[in-house]
């Protein structure tokens, strides 16, 4: 089974990778359980946790803008390092302090992330790193297995938060606020654990490290499209005579796929920050009056389902091709994301939340495919970045909106925006990329071993 041989094959350092996703994701499982019910505790209104999240994001992109442009530059472990150390301050910022500016300066130079996903320029800089560790034919296994962890981390974060805060207030007697401020504690302790697996990754993981037993497939791991889109000597004459990029700009090829996949990728963004997963915990707990430890286990489920979902979607991207494959996953969990809005039963808003999240990752991989098989390996850091920029800049705008909706009492239909965003993103992808499984698909005949 190619999934075990590549897990057999993988290096330390893609090791150390995982294990870095997957504490930073339980880190974020732990405060999106309690991030919105936190600020509300300290008395900050809905409308004024909606414009919080969206400053956070503002904040978050321009510091992803510059960290991810100069990841290469700087070293992107060093990137990865000051990464933890921002996530160790801003958990201890939460933890003992009221104060709304300070604790909106911490949540956006801390990377606390306001939709219980991923945020800020580590996303990229580690995704980078594993393209650059992993030939085409091995792409699909280890970001299948990126994903598991990633996931598997935030199951187990949400499952822990529910617990703890229940036993701490049921049990204990402490008050709710000093409940939630314990769980930002633990945040700091997590990331302490993620600094210590930063040091020990090595220079391969860097953009400028050339092993000679790569060699082989060196030219391969450059790009893919090149010669089919501007032929070779367009492409050689943006490079160096080394080969790889200026960090001064992008070549002609990665900006011509780049705009158009922003367009994609930003539309989807934009639907989901309408209705991120701290949203959902808000709203779940607000409508259907669950407990911390329901809401916990509620997500625990949610997210171990997610999880074990990434290892299939590796399948679907190696026989269907990327974009084939986050079409037919997408498509459905959009769907099943809406009727959350048109059910009044928690049974049955419970289900179509499980069957959300059994399809709305699965098109992670594909896109990690389709992204890391198309752009130059040596503009990947850059790339990859500005995605993530651009997403997360869409997701600033739905935060003020979901905030006035759940004043009003209308916090279903951000569902309902959501989804339709995610809709009407696949058929422009549908429209504009379908072309390129096949030459992704042959790329991926090529048996290469991981170094």
């Amino acid at each position: 089974m190619h999934l075990a041989r590549s897990l057999k094959q993988s290096n330390c350092d893609i090791r150390l990778l995982w294990g870095s996703v997957f504490m930073r994701m339980a880190s974020y499982g732990l405060t999106n359980q309690v991030l919105t019910l936190y600020l509300e505790s300290l008395g900050v209104s809905e409308t004024n946790i909606g414009l919080f999240m969206t400053l956070t994001l503002v904040g978050d992109t321009i510091i992803s803008y510059f960290l991810t442009w100069y990841a290469d530059h700087i070293g992107r472990r060093l990137v990865m390092i000051i990464g933890t150390l921002m996530m160790i301050t801003s958990g201890l910022t939460f933890a003992f302090c009221s104060n709304f500016m300070i604790l909106l300066i911490a949540a956006i130079f801390g990377v606390i992330s306001p939709s219980g996903d991923e945020t800020g320029p580590f996303k990229s800089v580690e995704e980078a790193s594993i393209a650059h560790l992993t030939p085409h034919n091995h792409r699909p296994e280890i970001f299948a297995f990126h994903g598991l962890f990633a996931t598997a981390g935030a199951a187990l974060g949400s499952l822990f938060c529910g617990i703890i805060v229940d036993h701490l207030h049921l049990n204990l007697g402490w008050s709710t606020e000093n409940s939630y401020r314990f769980i930002f504690i633990v945040y700091s302790g997590i990331a302490v654990v993620k600094f210590v697996f930063m040091i020990f990754l090595t220079e391969k993981c860097e953009v400028y490290y050339d092993d000679n037993e790569l060699s082989d497939d060196s030219t391969e791991e450059s790009s893919l499209l090149d010669e089919n889109v501007y032929g070779e000597e367009s492409s050689n004459a943006v490079r160096g005579s080394n080969g790889k990029s200026k960090f001064s700009g992008l070549s002609p090829q990665t900006k011509h796929y780049l705009s158009r996949l922003l367009v994609i990728f930003m539309l989807d963004s934009l639907g989901y920050g309408f209705m991120p997963s701290s949203w959902v915990v808000y709203y779940f707990k607000k409508v259907f009056k669950v407990t911390s430890t329901g809401l916990g286990v509620l997500f625990f489920l949610t997210n171990s389902i997610d999880s074990i979902s990434s290892l299939p979607s590796a399948y679907f991207a190696k026989i269907l091709g990327p974009v084939k494959a986050i079409l037919f996953t997408q498509a459905p969990s959009a769907i099943f994301f809406i009727l959350i809005a048109f059910t009044n039963k928690f049974i049955a808003a419970s289900v179509c939340l499980l069957l959300y999240f059994s399809t709305s990752t699965m098109d992670v991989v594909p896109r990690q495919v389709l992204l890391t098989s198309i752009m130059p390996n040596n503009e990947l850091t850059k790339a990859m970045g500005i995605v993530n920029i651009g997403k997360t800049f869409a997701r600033c705008v739905g935060p003020i909106f979901t905030g006035k909706l759940a004043e009003k009492k209308l916090l279903h239909y951000a569902f309902v925006i959501n989804g339709s965003c995610v809709l009407l993103a696949d058929l422009i992808l549908a429209t504009n990329f379908l072309q390129l499984d096949k030459e992704i698909l042959k790329k991926q005949k090529i048996d290469y071993n991981i170094q």
